[in-house]
C-alpha cells in the first residue's frame, strides 16, 4: 500500500511539472597562426551540453529555463530563466549573456562559419552592450506588425554593470568601477531587409581623476546600426559599431600606438565598420566573405605628442565555408588581421581553422 501510494503521488507531482530536454554538441577544430617568424598549429575539442525546462501557468503564459555545462562538465558556461507573458513579450534573468538583448546586434552580418573577432584581435562590435547583460533584468518584445513591418525591441538593465548575476540570491563584491547600466535595441524586417539599432549606457561608479573633465564624469558608451538584406541565396549586410570607455587618460602606457588594447578595458574609443557576402549555394553548403576595419583613437591629446598617440586601425578580412551532413558539419575559415589589437606595425596574422562538429 505505501508503495502503491509512493507511486501516484509522484504521477500527480510530474503531471503539474514542466519537461526537461538535453541536446549538445562535440566539435573538434585544427586551428593555425601564422605571421613573420610565428607559426603554430593546435588541435582543439569541445562539448557542451545543455539542459533545457519548460512549463506553462494555468494563465497561458510559459516558463523556460536552461544551463550549458562546459567541457569538463564541472562549470556552467551560461544559463538562464525567462518567462513570457503571452502578447506582453517575454522577461528574464540570465549569467553571462545566457539571455539579452544586445546578442541580435554583436556582429550580425552575414556569414558562413565565424565572427571574424574569433580568430582574434579586437572588436567593438563584439563587445557592444556586453556591460548591461550580466546581473541583469531583461525584457524582449513580441514581434509587431505595422504596415507590412516587423518591428521588435528589447531592453536590458543591470544593476550593477560590473558585477555578476549572483548564485541562488547570493550577494556578490560591488564592482567599484560602475553603478546601473542599460541597454535598447530595435529591430524591423520587411520583404529581406532586415535593420537594427542598439545603445547602452553605464553610469561610473567610482572613475577616478582620469576620467572626468572640468569635473565632469564621462559615463562608457557602446552602440551599433547595421542592414542585411537577403535575396534569394544571396545575403550582404553592413554594420557599424562605436565603444567609448568614458576614461580619459591620454598620457597612459596603454594609449600608446605600439601598444596592443582590449576594447572595453583599455582607456579610449574604437569604431569598427564590417561589410560582409554570404551565398548558399544549396541547402548544405554556403560559403562568405567579410572584412572589418576597426579603428583605436585615444579619448584625449597631450599638447606635442599627437603622433605618440596617433589612431590606429586593425583590419580582419575572412573567406569561410560552411557544409552540413544531417547532424554532422565541416566548417573552415582563412582569416588575415592588420595592427592586430590595434598595435601599430605589428606582425601581420594569418589563422586558419577547419572544425568538425556533431550535434546531438
Amino acid at each position: 500500500m505505501g508503495a502503491t501510494a509512493l507511486a501516484g503521488s509522484l504521477v500527480a507531482v510530474s503531471a503539474q511539472a514542466g519537461e526537461l530536454s538535453v541536446t549538445g554538441h562535440a566539435t573538434a577544430t585544427l586551428k593555425s597562426t601564422g605571421g613573420s617568424g610565428m607559426n603554430s598549429q593546435t588541435l582543439g575539442h569541445n562539448t557542451a551540453v545543455s539542459f533545457a525546462g519548460s512549463g506553462e501557468l494555468d494563465n497561458g503564459y510559459t516558463w523556460n529555463t536552461f544551463a550549458v555545462m562546459a567541457d569538463d562538465l564541472g562549470s556552467m558556461s551560461s544559463s538562464a530563466l525567462t518567462m513570457t507573458m503571452g502578447s506582453m513579450g517575454t522577461v528574464g534573468i540570465s549569467r553571462v549573456g545566457g539571455f539579452n538583448v544586445n546578442g541580435a546586434y554583436d556582429e550580425t552580418y552575414p556569414r558562413a562559419y565565424e565572427e571574424n573577432s574569433d580568430a582574434g584581435g579586437q572588436s567593438p562590435s563584439n563587445y557592444v552592450g556586453s556591460i548591461a547583460d550580466d546581473n541583469a533584468i531583461i525584457y524582449t518584445s513580441p514581434s509587431y506588425d505595422v504596415a507590412g513591418v516587423a518591428l521588435n525591441w528589447g531592453v536590458e538593465y543591470a544593476l550593477d554593470a560590473d558585477t555578476a548575476t549572483g548564485k541562488d540570491g547570493a550577494v556578490a563584491a560591488d564592482g567599484s568601477t560602475y553603478d546601473e547600466a542599460i541597454g535598447v535595441g530595435v529591430t524591423a524586417s520587411v520583404a529581406g531587409l532586415t535593420l537594427g539599432a542598439y545603445a547602452s549606457e553605464a553610469t561610473r561608479n567610482n572613475p577616478g581623476g582620469g576620467a572626468s573633465i572640468n569635473g565632469e564624469f564621462r559615463d562608457n558608451f557602446s552602440g551599433s546600426m547595421f542592414v542585411n538584406y537577403s535575396f534569394g541565396p544571396v545575403s550582404v549586410g553592413y554594420q557599424q559599431a562605436y565603444v567609448d570607455t568614458g576614461a580619459l587618460n591620454g598620457t597612459a602606457a596603454s594609449d600608446l600606438t605600439t601598444t596592443a588594447k582590449t576594447v572595453g578595458t583599455s582607456t579610449g574609443i574604437f569604431e569598427d565598420e564590417s561589410m560582409s557576402i554570404a551565398f548558399n549555394v544549396n541547402d548544405d553548403l554556403s560559403i562568405s566573405y567579410a572584412e572589418t576595419e576597426s579603428r583605436y583613437s585615444p579619448s584625449n591629446y597631450v599638447a606635442g605628442t599627437t603622433n605618440k598617440y596617433a589612431d590606429v586601425t586593425q583590419d580582419s578580412d575572412s573567406l569561410q565555408i560552411a557544409y552540413s551532413m544531417g547532424a554532422m558539419s565541416v566548417k573552415a575559415y582563412t582569416t588575415d588581421i592588420k595592427n592586430i589589437n590595434y598595435a601599430s606595425g605589428a606582425t601581420e596574422v594569418s589563422v586558419n581553422e577547419l572544425a568538425i562538429g556533431l550535434a546531438f
